[in-house]
């Protein structure tokens, strides 16, 4: 038996404030505050909705609570979890939650609402007792298997004397390390709760989830071996950058930190999204993929990406060049009254998001509460597509756009740049250059441009932004930055520009 995925009936819910994000044509988002449970710090771990259609809700201080939107009320489920990040509603009694030490079962056996049974799933993992050491999760699959993510180990804190699991001194050097079993991975855990070991290479990886071609997606934060936040499409066996989850990789008898970083770059896959740091996202959290039937806006096919650092979300348009997920992102919901910190997600029965805010208080940046974010049926003036072409890109709108500024070639900046794979951490960016647009070609309906650029460097983020760009109604465009990683060529040519370009 696998796990169960459910959806819930219709529920009505309760506004408390009300903003929106609009262009000139009117209002097309409407986000709402709801309220926390009675006495509890508003820092969200997880959240889900239950068949009945109940918001259930787990806190960093350990506690889950039941809230029900027809009459505005929370009800606590349980308490005395550790660092509760994540959770899967199972049935209105049962819950899947992926605390500190384990993937945990909570259920209400007696029907009284509290629950009496807390069973451990898996704890097929290693713990040091180091500060960083959090778990995420769980993803449910197209296979109804659970999927989790790892964080790795900070030299801002020390070890415990006695660990769980295996120890290995190879995993302890390094900013951020694995001396324990699997840390840096993402694991898949089945019914029974048998676990495999599935991709490595992550850092700080808060954000796992599917889309809706049924592909496993995990952000990952900037720091040792990231230059910049980034989200990767996972494949299992696969390895994604960060070095030190290696030491458990099988075969590996020394420590991969001592390996040379151009055989590193080799053994990587690398990121279908690269987030720009100080600009678009510094610390990403969950992905979720918009609904495929055009309920929440003209976005079928496409991610929606949290972020702790700024108040708006991040769109990802996922576009597949020689078999390799790659494509570009852009601000989502800026310029609203969002709170920072949105870290966790679930689609209602009511067709909205529904947001749950967090921080930390080792100096992290965010905030706390729920929120609701619905579609009012207005369609925003937006980029709606950024595909790579064999000669440059091909920009697809939600509107039909004015055409002479749409036929211009200043109306496209692109400036093109790469960071860097090293141990350091973070990266400048390098290479930094404009890039011209050498012809354009408009679609009969004004939606459609394509650009042809003198270049396509694999390796690279380019850059676009549209200067002055509106619709046929004068609705200028309301994220004009958007940002492509260039990973492949439809020819297959790929590579790092540090080493195939020096």
């Amino acid at each position: 038996m696998k796990f169960a995925q459910h959806i819930p009936m219709a529920i009505g819910w309760i506004a408390v404030s009300l903003v929106a994000q609009s262009s000139d044509d009117g209002v097309s988002y409407q986000l709402s505050d709801l309220p926390n449970p009675p006495r509890v710090e508003g820092k969200v771990g997880g959240l889900d909705f239950t068949p009945s259609g109940k918001l259930a809700a787990c806190f960093h201080r350990g506690d889950l609570w039941i809230y029900n939107p027809n009459d505005a009320t929370w009800k606590q489920f349980a308490e005395g979890l550790q660092e509760p990040l994540g959770l899967v509603a199972v049935s209105d009694t049962e819950f899947l939650v992926v605390q500190r030490p384990e993937l945990t079962r909570l259920v209400d056996e007696d029907g009284d609402g509290w629950a009496d049974l807390y069973r451990t799933v898996c704890d097929d993992f290693g713990m040091s007792g180091n500060y960083h050491e959090f778990a995420f999760g769980p993803a449910v699959g197209p296979d109804g298997d659970l999927y989790i993510s790892l964080n790795t180990a900070s030299n801002g804190a020390g070890i415990y004397d006695e660990v769980r699991g295996e120890f290995r001194e190879i995993g302890r050097p390094g900013r951020m390390y694995a001396c324990v079993p699997y840390r840096g991975w993402t694991l898949q855990v089945d019914s029974d709760g048998s676990m495999e070991p599935w991709a490595m290479g992550f850092r700080s990886p808060n954000g796992i989830g599917f889309d809706n071609s049924g592909r496993l997606f995990v952000t990952d934060n900037q720091g040792d071996w990231l230059g910049t936040s980034k989200v990767y499409h996972v494949e299992k066996d696969q390895f994604y950058g960060h070095v030190t989850s290696l030491v458990w990789k099988e075969g590996v008898a020394e420590s991969p930190l001592k390996w040379d970083v151009e055989r590193l770059d080799s053994m990587r896959r690398k990121a279908s999204f690269l987030l720009p740091h100080g600009e678009l996202s510094n610390s990403p959290t969950q992905p979720v993929p918009f609904p495929d039937d055009g309920s929440f806006g003209p976005f079928e096919g496409q991610l929606i990406i949290g972020e702790m650092n700024y108040p708006h979300l991040i769109r990802a348009m996922p576009d597949v060049v020689h078999g390799n997920v790659q494509g570009a992102v852009t601000k989502f919901l800026g310029d609203t009254e969002m709170r920072r910190g949105a870290h966790r997600f679930t689609w209602g029965p009511d067709g909205a998001l529904w947001l749950g805010h967090t921080f930390r208080s080792r100096g992290w940046i965010g905030d706390k509460g729920l929120q609701r974010v619905a579609w009012t049926g207005e369609t925003p003036t937006e980029v709606q597509w950024m595909r790579l072409t064999e000669d440059g890109f091909e920009l697809t709108f939600t509107q039909p756009m004015e055409r002479e500024a749409l036929a211009e070639a200043e109306t496209y900046q692109f400036t093109r740049f790469y960071y860097e794979y090293h141990q350091a951490y973070g990266s400048k960016r390098f290479d930094v250059a404009s890039v011209s647009v050498t012809e354009i070609e408009v679609s009969a309906d004004g939606k459609t441009v394509g650009l042809t650029l003198p270049e396509q460097l694999p390796g690279y983020v380019y850059k676009l932004t549209l200067d002055g760009l509106a619709d046929e109604d004068g609705s200028a465009v309301l994220n004009p930055n958007l940002y492509y990683t260039l990973n492949y060529r439809f020819d297959g040519t790929t590579g790092t520009p540090q080493f195939s370009q020096n």
